[in-house]
């Protein structure tokens, strides 16, 4: 029995919206325009790129869902800022699907995200001069989450900044968006996980523990603190834990 081939797919082809934003991110290059820079009005756009109101208005909605474009109601259009503002709404929706439907894809986040710091922490400790003390805003917001503990829960907000301090040392700005990213998609699930089986004194004392390897310069030290401090997000991924 002759088997049936397989239909041939027809490449998708490009649409008029896709032409007009190629178009409008070709002026941007050309003009060396920067994120943050003013772009033209949209009248100035109709002429130069000489297309409908129509398709010119679809292409600047879709280049500014992607963030390439910024419209600033009664300032104008602007080159947009990179942001990771739709990369971090898709993972939070396709994770909590897989929540509802009874998987926990979440710990594949997780585990990106400890895989990235193990790595990031080595570079800060390596790349700090013998002697040099931690910046001082670390060391600020440490004592503020041992606070926070003592009085009964460390904030989101605290945790979230010692991670971005933690790093910010390596000059990477994409870095810290990335890990606030996954930080957020976390964060944006948290109600929808089992508790927590650690007290907020313990959550400080194992930020302590690789604040401490850091300000060190111990290497080994700061990621065996690591790992002890993403035991517990990984054991509210694991179903049954408690």
């Amino acid at each position: 029995m002759r088997r049936r081939s397989a239909p041939a797919t027809t490449p998708r082809r490009p649409s008029r919206t896709d032409e007009v934003q190629d178009r409008i991110k070709q002026l941007i290059l050309e003009r060396g325009l920067t994120a943050g820079d003013p772009m033209p009005t949209e009248l100035d756009l109709l002429e130069e790129i000489n297309v409908s109101r129509n398709s010119l208005r679809e292409a600047l909605k879709a280049l500014q869902a992607v963030g390439i474009v910024e419209i600033r109601h009664g300032f104008g259009m602007f080159v947009g800022t990179m942001s990771l503002v739709s990369l971090v709404d898709e993972l939070t929706f396709h994770n909590r699907m897989s929540l509802h439907a009874g998987r926990n894809d979440l710990r594949h986040l997780v585990q990106i995200r400890e895989v990235l710091e193990y790595g990031l922490i080595q570079q800060v400790i390596r790349q700090r001069d013998a002697g040099k003390p931690v910046d001082g805003q670390l060391a600020e917001v440490m004592a503020q989450m041992e606070a926070e503990a003592q009085a009964g829960g460390v904030s989101p907000e605290t945790d979230k900044r010692f991670h971005e301090l933690l790093y910010e040392p390596l000059g990477n700005p994409l870095v810290i968006q990335l890990l606030a990213a996954f930080w957020d998609v976390y964060h944006a699930l948290h109600a929808e996980l089992d508790d927590a089986d650690e007290s907020p004194v313990e959550i400080a004392a194992r930020h302590r523990r690789v604040y401490d390897a850091v300000c060190a310069g111990d290497v080994e030290e700061s990621v065996a603190a690591l790992t002890e401090h993403f035991s517990g997000i990984r054991r509210r991924l694991t179903p049954g834990h408690n």
